[in-house]
């Protein structure tokens, strides 16, 4: 057997370690390592159904190049009805375009809480998927206008209107982003993940609708990959809730509550209207907002009426709310789609976690 032997001279070493001094025995165990950081690496498992999803979207995956660009001719429309187009897909990048980078903070920080191996493979997985829906709304935006959404210099006021919202909701984006990289290290998992599965919930919601409701080839094929993807994240939301709900407390609970009031306000910028709560926006934002859908609508972009987003927000409230209650949490009102439940009021960007 080897003999393992310290350094001849030095078998002992100091160092400073957050201005404590440490005194590292060579022969022993190394110290413990501070809460917080990734390593050691572990691949426990205590949810295999979560590593079969995990193995569904390895088999699920499909690049966005495939799909048939060379079929979305821009000159098939007008140049107003380009605009339209190119400012829906504009608003929906500010969700979709933000999910790779939020969703990565989501897998680091499930690392640095050492969270068993499926979840961290999960979240990888959201990750893969986000960019991939990233990338679409690029391509969108690239195809219909080169130096959309915001690169060009206005030239009507229709244009000069579109560019303006699209700047402020990009603003409102910032402020998100503050508030969620705060979240992470202030909120445990269960409200993290019950954040997340609203905005899953509420991104299969939409994306079902666009697949059915638009014109063109490329944009059938793009929302249907899309929904697909997020149907799987929704599933992996699910199966996290399920753990950790089982141990979530009272004061828990509250957060959920209030966190879902949080995520209905911030996702309706583009599921339903903006509520106004949170959303710094110009006094005739919701007029463009809705002269702009109408464009696109009518251009065979399956953009929902008001009615429609009325009646699609009000059904995938009651599926969260169905979900929550049966775990003894209470369900925010939400009386812009008719739903009743706790007053929730008052909340900052640093409330605002939800992810599409």
């Amino acid at each position: 057997m080897v003999s393992v032997q310290p350094p001849p001279e030095k078998p002992m070493s100091s160092v400073n370690n957050n201005h404590e001094d440490i005194v590292l025995d060579f022969l022993g165990m190394p110290p413990e390592i501070e809460a917080g950081n990734i390593f050691p690496i572990e691949w426990h498992e205590e949810t295999p159904q979560l590593t079969d999803i995990y193995e569904k979207a390895k088999r699920d995956a499909w690049n966005p190049s495939h799909l048939p660009w060379n079929e979305l001719d821009p000159g098939e429309w007008n140049e107003e009805e380009r605009l339209g187009m190119m400012y829906w897909f504009g608003v929906l990048a500010n969700f979709d375009a933000s999910g790779p980078a939020v969703f990565a903070k989501a897998m680091v920080r499930s690392y640095e809480l050492h969270e068993e191996d499926p979840v961290r493979r999960c979240l990888f997985s959201v990750v893969r998927d986000e960019q991939n829906h990233e990338e679409v709304c690029g391509r969108m935006i690239q195809t219909l206008r080169e130096d959309g959404p915001i690169g060009f210099q206005p030239k009507t006021e229709l244009e000069y209107l579109a560019v303006r919202n699209l700047k402020w909701l990009y603003y409102n984006g910032a402020r998100y982003w503050n508030g969620y990289s705060k979240a992470l290290y202030k909120y445990p998992l269960a409200i993290l993940f019950s954040s997340f599965l609203m905005g899953e919930v509420a991104s299969s919601t939409l994306f079902h609708h666009m697949f059915k409701h638009s014109a063109h080839p490329v944009f059938q094929q793009a929302f249907r990959n899309i929904g697909k993807d997020e149907a799987r994240h929704q599933a992996i939301c699910m199966r996290m809730l399920e753990n950790h709900f089982k141990t979530i407390n009272a004061e828990e609970k509250q957060l959920v509550t209030r966190q879902l009031r949080a995520g209905f306000v911030f996702l309706s910028m583009i599921l339903f209207e903006p509520p106004d709560q949170f959303w710094i926006i110009p006094p005739d934002f919701a007029d463009v907002h809705h002269k702009m859908e109408d464009i696109a609508r009518g251009a065979g972009l399956g953009v929902a009426t008001l009615e429609q987003k009325t009646e699609n927000w009000r059904q995938a409230m009651l599926k969260m709310k169905a979900i929550v209650e049966k775990h003894g949490i209470a369900f925010p009102a939400m009386p812009e789609v008719g739903i009743s439940g706790e007053e929730v009021t008052n909340f900052s960007e640093e409330d605002l976690i939800p992810v599409f």
